[in-house]
């Protein structure tokens, strides 16, 4: 059932995090780096690909800045890293050894590189230093899949997934979105495989084994990627194409044809797509996440494949991100929002011209209902868009709540405002921090001054500091609503009281989001024996679309309805992304029987898991267990 969430939170003072102790909410608390001291500005890669050993050998040279002459130490950071060296290069050829140490290894953020600076150092000039490493097997940022994991079977696969410290594991850097960074690279590989990176990618690229790439614009270090494999190409338009394994080419071309009308489309609501080709990379089912936002390069999981095009909002979020997230970036991971909440506004923007606004509030009021749910898991004071974000961990501190409440934060701008002028704040925003980085603070006042003062008496900056700093959701949020999952969930309760039949369920007219709708809103003592027609009615444990199997499945598992246990393990089986399989695993360890068979089916399917995905499942069964 729909309703809204308000802030109950009226005993609490409102103040911004700033004034709060000694609390730097401009600080990344998840990094090492001493970036008040250095600052990188351009790194080298030069790695070999080693698929026997699972490891990246090589260096790193980074170009840095020094902001405080009396520094003697640069502190970077590095997670499961083997360091051989530290040169620094002098001018003229001459180089100096940095003498380095290593920290005690902290289970979140990794290990501190600390490496002391000769005194033969120019300081005042550009710092080279060169650093030979090693990676490990169990780098948290790679994935490294033999044949038989992959669509073709017959060779290997590595991918990087740098989101949201991960960097650190194949690269020692300042793994920190405040600092944005332009790069260069060589790549070694098996001659028969293909390299491809987030950078200036060529689709003629010829397989020899070595590849070279550039990307001049500065990006974060979440934003470095690479996969190597058996990947080809298939133009999708003049500035966009996908890569993916043989097996899958022709399925991807044809689910991802409009990309670059999306793209095209894109341009004119946002300004100037800033990065130059947009291309797609589909990888195997292990990949964690429906889309990472690589810049020129999105990843995205196979899960997307639906055949009917059902699914490519995803698609539209990755490339909204050009704008929000890749070219303005959040300087913090408590300022999440900045890049996921902008980019589900912008995301919903694009569809709604892709499809209709009809199917994208249907999309509106999903997110909506999922973000009730993380409400009522997720801490109050987590519950801010810009908690205060000191401890735990980047990766699993908010659920979706900096996706949706972001995302409705925008929408109640442009509802008070009006879209022209929004549209107009927007495109000022993106041009005014394009390839830098903000804080909430920061996003705050350029509001304040661009939009709040020149509109008097429509939004003031303490309503919008009760969206940035408390719980919940304010008593005058937009609540999205859609005439079709009403329909829906009106069809779902009459056919549980005997009311309707399945004929009347017109799925063959409905969005994959209407039947989801349907499923979600059935009542909780629906009887076994109507969970079997539901089944065997709509074939939902053999669905094609992977959003309404997961749906259909958390059911199964909440429900405990055991006729379908053995399709749902084959969902949790083929599928690695986070998304798909661990709120199954949550439902089953939570539903007071099956806690046991969570445990045994995560045992049998975590080798096939992208490490991120296997932490994410983790913290879910221990969740349900306490």
């Amino acid at each position: 059932m729909l309703r809204k969430i308000s802030v109950l939170m009226c005993s609490m003072v409102l103040i911004s995090c700033a004034e709060k102790d000694s609390y730097d909410p401009a600080h990344d608390y998840f990094s090492y780096a001493n970036t008040d001291q250095f600052f990188t500005r351009h790194i080298a890669l030069d790695l070999d690909v080693d698929f026997e050993s699972r490891t990246l050998r090589g260096s790193v040279v980074l170009h840095l800045d020094a902001l405080d002459s009396s520094a003697e130490l640069i502190v970077l950071d590095t997670r499961d890293i083997t360091v051989q060296s530290a040169i620094f290069y002098i001018a003229d050829g001459a180089t100096e050894v940095g003498d380095f140490t290593l920290s005690e290894a902290d289970d979140v953020k990794g290990t501190a590189l600390h490496i002391k600076v000769p005194a033969g150092v120019d300081m005042d000039s550009e710092i080279v230093l060169g650093i030979e490493y090693e990676t490990s097997p169990g780098a948290s940022a790679l994935q490294w899949l033999p044949p038989e994991l992959t669509a073709g079977g017959k060779h290997p696969m590595m991918f990087s997934q740098s989101q949201s410290i991960h960097a650190r594991s194949w690269v020692p850097l300042q793994d920190t979105p405040a600092v944005r960074i332009t790069y260069e690279a060589v790549i070694r590989t098996p001659p028969e495989l293909l390299a491809v990176m987030s950078a200036n990618n060529d689709p003629l690229t010829p397989r020899q084994g070595v590849y070279r790439f550039d990307m001049p614009q500065p990006i974060p270090a979440y934003l470095l990627a690479i996969a190597v494999g058996n990947l080809y190409f298939a133009p999708l338009g003049e500035d966009t194409g996908v890569y993916t394994e043989p097996e899958l080419l022709d399925a991807s071309a044809y689910e991802f044809a409009n990309t670059q009308d999306m793209l095209d489309v894109a341009e004119e609501q946002f300004g100037p797509y800033q990065w130059g080709r947009y291309d797609l990379l589909v990888l195997p089912p292990s990949f964690p996440f429906g889309g990472m936002e690589n810049p020129r390069l999105s990843f995205l999981t196979p899960s997307l494949l639906a055949g009917d095009r059902s699914l490519v909002s995803v698609v539209a979020h990755e490339l909204a991100h050009s704008w929000s997230g890749n070219l303005v970036t959040n300087a913090t991971w408590r300022d999440g929002w900045l890049n996921e909440g902008m980019t589900s506004y912008l995301e919903s923007r694009l569809m709604e011209i892709i499809y209709d606004k009809d199917r994208v509030d249907e999309e509106r009021v999903l997110a909506y209902e999922e973000l009730l749910g993380n409400f009522d898991v997720v801490p109050l004071e987590r519950q801010w868009l810009a908690p205060r974000l000191e401890s735990g961990d980047a990766d699993d501190v908010q659920g979706t709540i900096h996706y949706h409440k972001g995302q409705l934060f925008l929408q109640y701008l442009e509802n008070q405002f009006g879209r022209e002028k929004f549209d107009e704040f927007l495109f000022a925003y993106f041009e005014a921090f394009a390839f830098k980085t903000i804080t909430t603070e920061e996003f705050v006042d350029y509001l304040e001054e661009y939009l709040l003062d020149p509109n008097p008496n429509t939004v003031t900056r303490e309503q919008v500091e009760v969206w940035m700093y408390q719980p919940g959701l304010p008593d005058n949020a937009p609540i999205p609503s859609s005439k079709t999952l009403s329909n829906a969930a009106e069809l779902a309760t009459a056919w549980a009281l005997g009311e309707a039949s399945l004929e009347d369920v017109p799925v063959a007219q409905w969005s994959p989001q209407a039947l989801i709708h349907f499923i979600n809103s059935l009542p909780d003592d629906l009887a076994q024996e109507k969970l079997q027609q539901l089944d065997a009615g709509l074939g939902l444990s053999d669905t094609g679309n992977a959003e309404i199997a997961r749906t259909w499945f958390i059911q199964v598992a909440t429900r405990r309805f055991e006729p379908a246990y053995q399709r749902l393990e084959a969902h949790l089986t083929h599928y690695g992304r986070a998304r798909l399989v661990t709120p199954i695993y949550g439902a089953l360890a939570a539903n007071g029987h099956d806690a046991d068979l969570a445990a045994e089916l995560f045992d049998k399917g975590r080798d096939g898991y992208h490490p991120l995905t296997v932490n994410y499942i983790e913290r879910a069964l221990q969740r349900a267990a306490e």
